[in-house]
């Protein structure tokens, strides 16, 4: 075999090889879009089980004395953007910091999650004012969710923040969400109208408090999953798109590896019969 054969068959065998590993690849994102979701429709259940929760307690107070904290309009003070933390996801994180940059104002500070955002944000010359790891798996998302709300209401504590945003991706579709965090807006909720109050060992105001927590605790662990979710359909079409281009690099190098056989079995024939001759 001439060596131009021999580095054509060697391409072709890398080429299937590439193939074999985007094949598995875009099975793995696909296997994790559906448990992302399987996930959700629980979280999405325990939320609605709080919400329910927190409209029983607004009744317990008498109605001025209700907390009911609303978006007012006023520039987010911190914007926390849920990024990819591997790459092969196409424009995805570029779409979360397209949105994230158009919600922050002079001197809002921009939160991260995910390696791979935070290099792009860099690469724009955005400041990261705090950034930590993605979930890469579904059952780290319980955790990262208690560390960013622990991480959120120490910045509040602190007075350096007041109105946070939060961005992140949605599963089936392109658009980038942005909304509000905190404060917490209590209005969202139903106020219960039964009239028997349940026994309770908190004050109402306590209660109240702490189902808010709870809720965010809730609300982090959606946006989340969500985020989750989308970043590995980002992958697995960005893996679609690579096998179709695999596909086509290897019909070439097919062709090429044909064509240059051919050749060579042409040339030993031409040369065979001109030794009889």
């Amino acid at each position: 075999m001439s060596g131009r054969l021999a580095e054509v068959g060697q391409h072709l065998a890398t080429t299937r090889e590439l193939g074999v590993v985007v094949g598995a690849m875009r099975g793995i994102a696909a296997a994790r879009v559906q448990e992302a979701r399987q996930h959700l429709d629980g979280v999405r259940a325990y939320a609605a089980t709080l919400g329910t929760a927190i409209g029983e307690a607004l009744a317990l107070l008498p109605e001025p004395q209700r907390p009911a904290a609303t978006a007012d309009g006023r520039a987010y003070t911190l914007v926390l953007a849920l990024c990819a933390e591997q790459g092969f996801v196409g424009g995805f994180n570029e779409r979360v910091l397209d949105a994230a940059q158009g919600a922050l104002d002079r001197g809002a500070q921009l939160w991260l999650l995910g390696e791979r955002g935070e290099l792009g944000a860099r690469e724009r010359g955005l400041l990261v004012d705090w950034t930590a790891p993605m979930a890469v798996h579904l059952d780290e998302v319980p955790a990262l969710a208690g560390r960013l709300g622990d991480a959120l209401y120490a910045r509040l504590g602190s007075g350096t923040a007041q109105r946070v945003a939060l961005v992140h991706g949605q599963p089936g579709r392109s658009e980038v969400l942005v909304r509000s965090l905190l404060p917490f807006d209590y209005s969202r909720f139903a106020v219960s109208r039964r009239r028997q109050a349940p026994y309770l060992t908190l004050t109402p105001a306590r209660l109240i408090a702490d189902l808010a927590d709870e809720y965010l605790y809730a609300e982090l662990c959606e946006a989340l999953v969500l985020s989750f979710a989308a970043e590995n359909e980002a992958r697995m079409q960005a893996m679609v798109a690579a096998q179709g281009n695999v596909e086509a690099r290897r019909d070439e190098l097919l062709a090429e590896f044909r064509r240059v056989r051919q050749d060579e079995i042409t040339e030993e024939i031409v040369e065979l019969s001109a030794l009889r001759l």
